[in-house]
Order: structure tokens, then C-alpha cells, then sequence
């Protein structure tokens, strides 16, 4: 499956194996974790918010324009929801391509678009507080 919304951490050797071609010279990936620190607040967890049907639809759209603007072979989004905790994988972009530029340009692209697009929300967990995140901004819940 090359979109995927899921709980479970991600398998990246199946994900490579999902775009594995002859014709491809380059794979680029994009691999996103929680991270201990943000706005300057430790970080205990983050709560990812879906709508599955919804987020993934639009992260298929995204899948879709990415494979008509670049030459690419093929691409992948991947993104976890529920609760994680620092250190796990968020999100998971693979692209092939056959040459190393235009795998690196897309994959910027859909992790830019996911970000921007995909109906995900979502809560840090610190030790001041929980805190929505909108874009730059935190909201304290």
C-alpha cells in the first residue's frame, strides 16, 4: 500500500520493497520522530488526531500531483496516528526516481503538502502543559 494511515510503527524495508524497481537509480526518504523538545518545552508525547478516510484520500491526491509535476518512478506516504512516544516514527515518505534531483525535489514537495493538506492534528504532551500545535504556533489546551 503506498498511502497508508496506521497505528503500527512503520517497516521501512517493506516500504522500500513497495518501490523497488530496476529502473530506478535513487531513493530518497523522509523519515519524521517525535522529538524531546518543542517551543521550548520538554516533550513527554505527541497525540496525532484522523479522520483515516479523510487523511488518507488527501494523501493519495498528494501521492497523485506529486507523480504528475516530477519525474518520478514512484512515491509513498506513510503516517502514523494515536499516541507516540519521543524517539518514534511520524512519517514516512519514499520516493524513487532514476535520478537523484528529482527524487530529492519531490520528496521536499510532499512532505511540504502533507504538512500543509492532510487533516492530521496535532497535541504535545510537556511538562507545562498540552499543547495543540498549529503550524509554528502551540495552543494551550
Amino acid at each position: 500500500m503506498k498511502v497508508r494511515l496506521m497505528r503500527e510503527r512503520f517497516d521501512i524495508i517493506e516500504a522500500l520493497s513497495a518501490l523497488r524497481t530496476s529502473e530506478c537509480g535513487a531513493y530518497v526518504m523522509f523519515l519524521g520522530q517525535v522529538r524531546s523538545e518543542s517551543h521550548g518545552r520538554h516533550v513527554k508525547r505527541l497525540i496525532y488526531e484522523a479522520y483515516p478516510e479523510m487523511a488518507e484520500g488527501e494523501m493519495a491526491r498528494i501521492r497523485e500531483e506529486a507523480l504528475r509535476r516530477f519525474p518520478i518512478l514512484d512515491a509513498l506516504i506513510w503516517h502514523r496516528y494515536g499516541e507516540l512516544d519521543v524517539g518514534e516514527d511520524t512519517i514516512l515518505i519514499l520516493v524513487s526516481a532514476k535520478h537523484r534531483k528529482e527524487a530529492f525535489e519531490a520528496c521536499a514537495w510532499l512532505i511540504d503538502e502533507v504538512k500543509k493538506r492532510v487533516p492530521l492534528w496535532k497535541k504535545e504532551v510537556t511538562d507545562e502543559g498540552t499543547f495543540w500545535i498549529e503550524g509554528d504556533r502551540a495552543v494551550k489546551e
